[in-house]
């Protein structure tokens, strides 16, 4: 690409995933090379399985499922060796892919997985992979280095009538 950018899709509002898979799915269609880390989340989701089956690679760092507030000490600081040993393979995948989609990264960095400068590393070594990072609650600094930043907003959601997270539709 000509020059890579840095996008955030942040907010409370549903469809950060969403619309960072779908740019990842437009990505490779048009022949770009497209990996993807999903932090802190174990279920499959129809994004990642249609992801997977055009060649995308999609790499996990979770608690299988478990939400990380339901996690002990433990089991924290093994999700947080997870973490850096993912963060090995980001950079090495670094200006050697056209866009690199990183999932709740931002909920990583809030949970302690990941660290700012960790982040900011990652954006400062780009080179010519496109970054896309998701997550509630972007802080200032990655919002003053971001090329795009989205924020979704709630106004109406069905979950609060009780309809349940639906497959093919939420996941």
């Amino acid at each position: 690409m000509e020059r890579s950018c840095v996008q955030i899709y942040t907010g409370d509002g549903k469809g950060k995933t969403t619309a960072a898979m779908g740019l990842a799915l437009r990505a490779k269609g048009q022949g770009l090379c497209v990996k993807a880390v999903q932090f802190l989340k174990g279920r499959d989701s129809g994004e990642v399985k249609m992801l997977q089956k055009l060649g995308v690679e999609v790499r996990r760092v979770s608690a299988g499922g478990r939400f990380f507030w339901d996690l002990n000490a433990g089991e924290k600081a093994q999700l947080r060796r997870d973490a850096e040993a993912m963060l090995a393979v980001i950079y090495g995948w670094l200006d050697t892919v056209d866009v690199l989609v990183l999932d709740e990264a931002l909920g990583a960095l809030h949970g302690g997985l990941v660290t700012m400068e960790e982040l900011t590393g990652i954006i400062d070594r780009r080179g010519g992979t496109e970054i896309v990072l998701t997550g509630r609650s972007a802080p200032d600094e990655l919002i003053r280095r971001a090329d795009l930043v989205t924020e979704m907003r709630p106004v109406k959601h069905y979950i609060d009538a009780g309809i349940k997270a639906r497959k093919g539709i939420e996941f």
